[in-house]
């Protein structure tokens, strides 16, 4: 299936998206300019013993570039841990990229502004590439230096999807003519519901239970995983794999 979409075969399909967000509690980003290959984190144009160290960490890493190809001066960094609310943010600019070896994530300064942080990387899946890029220029529009191109998100098939800091909120099936306004919405405090898939740094279930508590629910209501269909998952590679799906019942 050479044209196969992920993206395009889970709207077909109409596979729920909702806790489907990152669950990682921890995340560290850095500025990496130019291609990413597949294994994105090791493949790429840092320093070996940037990448080496890179590899190494128990945390959840993402590379960032601008959507215009600049860079610098200096490397990015920012360093993200779970709260009740979302994430506490810190960045700083490092001279080198060698100084991340030794650098202190938590001490980093706070960060306030807000991070879109727009899935692309087309080596690991052409959907993120084909429908993130745009998307990724849109908004870098309206937020030159909150917007940030990532590699992988998860969650291939709900292309272009997107992880907004500090909020935690992780968008997904969106596109040049929605992003712009959910985005909006999120900057105001608000869940775009069609377009939510839960709140990273939190469980499936937990993502889902703030959503159905959002929308009216009773906090009390039993949310349950189960299996749900096996389906290819990438446009990067045939595997199939299991799906998971969430159950509402009342206690």
């Amino acid at each position: 299936m050479p044209d196969f979409r992920c993206s395009f075969a889970s709207v077909e399909d109409d596979e729920p998206i909702i806790g489907t967000a990152p669950t990682d509690t921890e995340i560290l980003m850095v500025e990496c300019p130019g291609p990413w290959g597949r294994e994105a984190v090791t493949d790429n144009r840092l320093p070996e013993d940037v990448r080496d160290h890179l590899g190494a960490q128990d945390l959840k890493v993402f590379l960032l570039r601008r959507y215009d190809g600049s860079a610098g001066p200096g490397t990015r960094v920012f360093w993200a841990r779970a709260t009740e609310d979302g994430y506490d943010v810190r960045g700083t600019v490092l001279d080198r990229p060698e100084d991340l070896l030794d650098l202190d994530l938590p001490g980093m300064p706070a960060y306030d502004g807000p991070l879109w942080l727009v899935c692309t990387n087309g080596k690991r899946d052409r959907c993120c590439a084909e429908l993130g890029r745009p998307i990724a220029g849109l908004l870098s529009q309206e937020w030159p230096e909150g917007t940030w191109e990532t590699t992988h998100l998860g969650g291939h098939r709900f292309s272009g999807t997107l992880l907004a800091l500090p909020s935690g909120i992780t968008l997904g099936r969106l596109d040049t003519s929605n992003a712009l306004a959910a985005c909006e919405a999120v900057e105001r405090g608000e869940v775009p519901a069609e377009l939510v898939r839960g709140r990273a740094g939190r469980p499936g279930v937990e993502q889902v239970r703030e959503l159905h508590v959002l929308a009216g629910g009773d906090p009390a209501d039993e949310i349950t995983a189960v299996p749900g269909p096996v389906r290819r998952q990438s446009c990067g590679d045939d595997k199939v794999k299991g799906t998971t799906r969430f159950e509402l019942g009342a206690r």
